[in-house]
């Protein structure tokens, strides 16, 4: 699907199940990674993640548009548009648009690691996912210096 077949699609979609016009841009955009769509407060574009498009079809692309045109219709209307606000959650339940868009596959494989430290004086032991300098700080038991003892990699974990 092109990016005009998509504003044809958002202006039908607007003009079927709102009952008001899409007056401003619609078209993919490829750097989206953890969203479905993007509704633009300043231009009052709507971008869609094409991955979504071609993952999961034409009927979840549909719940993706209403849920951008929910968030654009009421800004410009001066309503609550945002996700917690009540006038969102009943028109979206309205227009039958998605509250969430599908997850998609591999998104991300990430290796995460945990850093064991212990304590030198009183051996209390504890896991970290961030390394820090021992040198800077000490046990808050006893004061005590502290050491790197292990490095744990879990590889293939999904973020």
């Amino acid at each position: 699907m092109s990016d005009e077949e998509l504003q044809k699609l958002v202006e039908s979609i607007s003009e079927n199940d709102f009952k008001k016009p899409f007056k401003h841009k619609a078209f993919f955009n490829g750097r989206l990674r953890t969203t479905g769509g993007r509704y633009s407060l300043n231009t009052h574009h709507i971008e869609i993640n094409p991955k979504q498009y071609s993952y999961y079809g034409l009927e979840e692309l549909v719940k993706i548009i209403k849920h951008e045109l929910c968030h654009y219709h009421l800004h410009l209307e001066g309503r609550g548009y945002q996700h917690k606000d009540k006038d969102f959650k009943v028109l979206l339940k309205e227009v039958g648009g998605s509250r969430f868009c599908q997850t998609l596959p591999n998104a991300r494989r990430v290796v995460k690691k945990l850093y064991v430290y212990e304590c030198k004086q009183c051996g209390i032991t504890f896991k970290r996912k961030r390394r820090f300098d021992t040198r800077k700080y000490v046990c808050g038991k006893c004061k005590g210096r502290i050491k790197m003892v292990k490095t744990f990699s879990l590889q293939n974990v999904d973020e």
